[in-house]
């Protein structure tokens, strides 16, 4: 099995779920395959654009000019008990029969179904089989969507923080990623006088993070040239923050915004074979399609965090938990000089 060294996507593509099983989704018809994908797909995009917005601070306080701070953390978004299933009923599927009636999503838990197609291709009636993939909540990290980052925050003259997540382009021919994330945090403590006396710190925060994954297929499963899945997935968010600084600890919260988009397709030819239920040699039938997939997951709402730090001189220790759909748990350590 293919390894990830791009470790944001590595709970999907490096799984055998996604690269054993999520290609014979495509024996579907088209419009039956998108479904299928999406529903299947749907809490791991979306976990990953909560992850990524989530982890941008711990403290509203700002460096000193040149002040930095390099931070080490995971963050990890909780799929709703809803979202670890789906329901094929709900879907419309047109041209499909299932052994069940539901099926886990890839947050979920359990085999997939096995889904019978039955369709015209080519004009003749044809049939074929193929298991939904599984799901692998029981192999993440508690069970939610992990999300690690690496930060450097520099400190800006007129109270601005400007902070960097950046993972170069990595891997290899199979199996490549990079990553670029980008925030901005200004204190505007003074603007309610009296608190520049209370270890109170107030500040605004707005972040921007793309990731984009390619990820090689080696036709294992249904033959085809130049099969290749990308992922694309772009979040921002946009907060109010505040933070208690006492020497030894801290507590720090924010509300705001989260929001993004994440796309995958699928790429190249794939030849998908067909029963005809004829005598041989005219028993099976191929039809070839060309980048199958081309789907969009929208993520968007609110959401209110609290958390503390430990200051042990430069060495910190953050934790905080984010109220948003999908509930995210950060942690990490941070080296700070002021």
């Amino acid at each position: 099995m293919k390894r990830l060294t791009f470790i944001l996507l590595l709970f999907i593509v490096s799984h055998n779920s996604f690269s054993q099983n999520l290609e014979s989704i495509l024996l579907a018809a088209q419009e039956d395959a998108n479904k299928l994908t999406e529903s299947y797909m749907a809490p791991g995009m979306k976990g990953l654009i909560y992850g990524m917005n989530s982890g941008w601070y711990h403290t509203a306080e700002v460096h000193k000019k040149l002040g930095f701070d390099i931070s080490i953390g995971l963050n990890a978004s909780m799929v709703p008990k809803k979202d670890e299933l789906f329901t094929f009923a709900n879907l419309g599927l047109t041209n499909i029969t299932y052994s069940q009636s539901t099926s886990p999503t890839l947050a979920g838990a359990g085999d997939g179904a096995t889904m019978t197609v039955n369709a015209t291709v080519q004009g003749q009636q044809v049939t074929a089989s193929f298991d939904m993939p599984s799901g692998i909540k029981d192999d993440l990290p508690l069970n939610a969507v992990p999300t690690p980052a690496v930060q450097l925050s520099l400190g800006l003259p007129y109270k601005f923080d400007v902070m960097l997540r950046l993972v170069p382009e990595i891997g290899d021919k199979d199996v490549k990623g990079k990553l670029l994330g980008i925030g901005l945090k200004k204190e505007i403590t003074s603007v309610f006088g009296t608190l520049e006396k209370l270890p109170l710190h107030v500040s605004v925060l707005a972040a921007y993070t793309s990731m984009n994954v390619d990820y090689a297929m080696d036709g294992t499963n249904i033959s085809g040239q130049n099969q290749n899945a990308q992922f694309k997935l772009n979040s921002y968010t946009v907060q109010g923050i505040a933070s208690l600084n006492f020497p030894i600890i801290n507590f720090y919260g924010g509300i705001g915004y989260s929001a993004g988009t994440s796309i995958l397709k699928m790429l190249g030819t794939y030849e998908l074979e067909y029963n005809t239920g004829q005598p041989s040699p005219n028993d099976t039938i191929t039809e070839t399609v060309t980048d199958p997939l081309d789907l969009s997951f929208d993520v968007s709402g609110i959401k209110a965090t609290l958390g503390a730090r430990i200051s042990l001189g430069f060495f910190k220790i953050f934790g905080d938990y984010t109220i948003q759909e999908y509930n995210t748990i950060s942690a990490g350590i941070a080296f700070s000089f002021r």
